[in-house]
């Protein structure tokens, strides 16, 4: 069976692994984005799919569009039985769809959260299961029918980077099973009126404030963990909190407590315990020290 893969971050490269240790399956070329720059110092960075290709010795190409009729000719070329598509980050053009079945491992419950964004939408959401589909691509964004799905629950405790991982071990073991039977499989159209969308994330989604609810930030936290955080109108990033919802009608942004554990905040509605946080500029250190040095206490506002 041979396969095109196509993707780009972790998620992804967790499946590419499992196809190229998969006995009976031989991945003959590798697409996904170009090197793009990283950190404070811009770092021109490879995503970690051309890693691995490039480390298995498999051809690995990154076209900056699709659209162009080179790259349908290339892959036509490689005469894939599928091509298995993964976070790639850009739609396929009919040329492509039409050269072998392209499968699509959806992190989300189809047609739950379409689009850019579905493991950190589910987490803003509070939602208590996700999961990955796998899906027969058409033209549309992410409306194909459905061959394949598996599910999950989702804890409170649960984090992007936690569930980025989980879904992607998840949607490896699916995309086996999916390209084993998928003779066998009758693919089950969505239901395009209970379709919902994800954008793509931005810098300014990360901005919160102490007048929303405890849990819609502590959601935040969850979903935009590493990039791009949570921060207030000030600067201050907030590393690393939990919900402390157990505190009276207290006005938002006053401190409640401070014990060895953090400081507690409270919101519009509940109250965060926050642990550790991190001026702009600056370094990342325990909020005891950030309170101590603006001499903060309860019943302050926390800034």
């Amino acid at each position: 069976m041979k396969i095109v893969f196509m993707g780009t971050p972790e998620y992804a490269d967790t499946i590419l692994k499992r196809l190229i240790e998969h006995g009976g399956m031989e991945v003959v070329s590798v697409y996904t984005q170009p090197d793009r720059p990283v950190g404070r110092k811009r770092l021109l960075t490879p995503p970690p799919v051309k890693v691995t290709a490039q480390k298995e010795g498999i051809c690995c190409r990154q076209p900056a569009t699709l659209k162009d009729g080179e790259v349908a000719e290339e892959i036509r070329e490689d005469s894939p039985d599928f091509i298995v598509v993964a976070a790639y980050g850009q739609i396929l053009p009919k040329k492509i769809l039409d050269i072998a079945p392209c499968i699509n491992l959806h992190a989300s419950l189809l047609p739950k959260y379409r689009g850019a964004s579905p493991i950190q939408q589910a987490l803003l959401n509070g939602d208590a299961q996700t999961g990955v589909t796998a899906m027969l691509m058409e033209e549309g964004l992410d409306s194909g029918p459905m061959l394949a799905w598996s599910v999950t629950p989702i804890e409170i405790c649960d984090r992007k980077n936690e569930l980025f991982y989980r879904l992607g071990e998840m949607a490896a073991d699916l995309a086996v099973r999916t390209l084993e039977k998928y003779r066998t499989l009758v693919p089950l159209p969505q239901c395009d009126a209970d379709a919902t969308y994800c954008k793509k994330i931005s810098r300014g989604d990360g901005l919160v404030s102490f007048d929303m609810p405890a849990i819609e930030i502590y959601n935040r936290f969850r979903a935009y963990e590493g990039w791009p955080g949570i921060y207030l109108e000030s600067g201050l990033k907030l590393i690393d909190l939990e919900l402390e919802e157990k505190v009276g009608k207290i006005g938002p942004g006053k401190i409640v407590a401070v014990d060895s554990e953090g400081v507690t905040v409270a919101c519009r509605e509940g109250a965060l315990k926050i642990r550790k946080v991190q001026p702009a500029s600056k370094r990342g250190m325990d909020v005891l020290s950030y309170i101590r040095g603006k001499r903060l206490g309860v019943e302050d506002i926390f800034v």
